[in-house]
């Protein structure tokens, strides 16, 4: 059964790769989605897939790249279109 869930990262987690990151990694879980900086310097992930895949990119998330900071990971509505496969990397 597939879900979609909603994440704000918040840290030092803009001009680190962590979109990159998320991306590479959310793709290797087989996950749907999109990945963007916010201008509060954020970064929001919406992702689609299994329970167990989203629980695995939430503890990702957690972490990030080697060069980036997560103080918190938050939950977000989710709301909007999602892509039909793989995952994007949206910009501003």
């Amino acid at each position: 059964m597939e879900e979609r869930r909603g994440y704000r990262v918040r840290g030092r987690v803009q001009g680190v790769g962590f979109r990159w990151w998320t991306q590479r990694y959310a793709e290797t879980l087989g996950l749907r989605g999109t990945v963007r900086n916010l201008p509060d310097g954020t970064v929001e992930v919406q992702a689609c897939g299994s329970p167990e895949q989203l629980t695995s990119l939430e503890a990702g998330l957690r972490e990030g790249p080697s060069g980036a900071r997560v103080d918190g990971v938050d939950a977000l509505d989710t709301a909007g279109d999602l892509p039909g496969r793989g995952f994007s990397i949206e910009g501003w």
